[in-house]
C-alpha cells in the first residue's frame, strides 16, 4: 500500500489504551495527518474508524478483541510477542487483523516521558496481517510515520521479541550492575551513570558501524586474562551476587573474541 494514497490518509484509526505505546502513537498519526480517535480507555471501543489498533498489555488483548469486535473492518495490536490469534474475537465478528510492532523502548508511565518518544522516523516496525489488506494497511500505517517495515509471521514472533529484549532490557539491566558495581570505586550512581552513558553511547555507535565483533574491545579481546581476573576480585567483593552474571560475560565475549568473524 502506498503510505501516501487517499485511502490512509482520509481512514480514521481508533486506538485503545492511553499507555506508553497509545499515546505517543496518537500523537505521531495526528502529526502526519491522519484521523485519529483515542487512545481511548480500555474497555471502550472507538466509533466510526476504519482500523482499530489495540495499545494495551498483551494479557489484555484477546479481552479488549472482544470488546471492539464488529467496530471496525480491521482490528490490530501493536504486541511484538503476542499471536494474531489473540484478535479471534475480532476476527470472528468479521474483522481482518494486523500486527503493528515499533521496534523501540517507550520508557515513562506517568507523564514523564522522554521527549520526542512520539518521533517513530527510522524505527523498525513489524507487522502481520491474515489478509492481503491488513497487512498493507499496517504496512503503510508504518511507512507514513517513517518506519522501516518487515514483516514477522506468528511462528517467528518469540525468536523476534527475545531479541529485542535482549538488546533493550538486558542492556539496562548490565548498566544497572555496571552502576552496582562502580559503587565499590566510591562512585555515587548518578556520577557513575553520568560517567558510563557516553561510554555506552560509543559503544553503540561502534556496533552500528563495525558489527560486535570489530567493535569489541578491552581485556578480553586483547587477551588481557589478568586484569579479568583482577576485575573478577573486584565484582567479587563489591557485588559478589553479580560474580555468576559475571563469569557468564566473560564466558560469551571470550566467545565473540574469539570467533572466525572477529578482526
Amino acid at each position: 500500500m502506498d503510505p501516501n494514497s487517499d485511502s490512509l490518509n482520509t481512514a480514521r484509526v481508533g486506538l485503545v489504551g492511553p499507555g506508553r505505546v497509545g499515546t505517543p502513537l496518537a500523537l505521531a498519526l495526528r502529526e502526519v495527518g491522519i484521523d485519529v480517535d483515542g487512545p481511548v480507555g480500555r474497555g471502550e471501543a472507538p466509533g466510526g474508524c476504519r482500523a482499530i489498533v489495540l495499545c494495551v498489555p498483551d494479557a489484555e488483548i484477546p479481552a479488549a478483541a472482544a470488546v471492539v469486535a464488529g467496530a471496525a473492518p480491521l482490528v490490530g495490536h501493536t504486541s511484538g510477542a503476542t499471536p494474531l490469534t489473540a484478535l479471534e474475537q475480532a476476527a470472528r465478528a468479521g474483522a481482518a487483523v494486523f500486527g503493528l510492532h515499533p521496534l523501540q523502548t517507550f520508557a515513562g508511565s506517568d507523564g514523564h516521558a522522554p521527549e520526542r518518544s512520539h518521533d517513530f522516523r527510522g524505527v523498525g516496525c513489524a507487522v502481520a496481517g491474515s489478509t492481503p489488506e491488513a497487512l498493507g494497511f499496517a504496512a503503510g500505517l508504518a511507512r507514513v510515520l517513517g518506519m522501516t517495515v518487515f514483516e514477522i509471521d506468528d511462528e517467528g514472533r518469540a525468536a523476534y521479541h527475545a531479541a529485542a529484549s535482549v538488546a533493550s532490557n538486558f542492556v539496562l539491566t548490565l548498566a544497572a550492575a555496571a552502576e552496582r558495581i562502580a559503587g565499590d570505586a566510591g562512585l555515587e550512581r548518578e556520577d557513575a551513570r553520568a560517567l558510563l552513558v557516553p561510554l555506552l553511547r560509543r559503544t553503540v555507535d561502534n556496533l552500528a558501524e563495525l558489527g560486535p565483533e570489530r567493535a569489541l574491545t578491552g581485556p578480553i579481546a586483547r587477551g588481557d586474562e589478568s586484569t579479568v581476573a583482577r576485575q573478577r576480585d573486584a565484582v567479587a567483593a563489591a557485588a559478589p551476587h553479580l560474580l555468576e552474571l559475571f563469569d557468564q560475560l566473560v564466558h560469551h565475549t571470550n566467545a565473540l573474541a574469539h570467533s572466525e568473524a572477529h578482526v
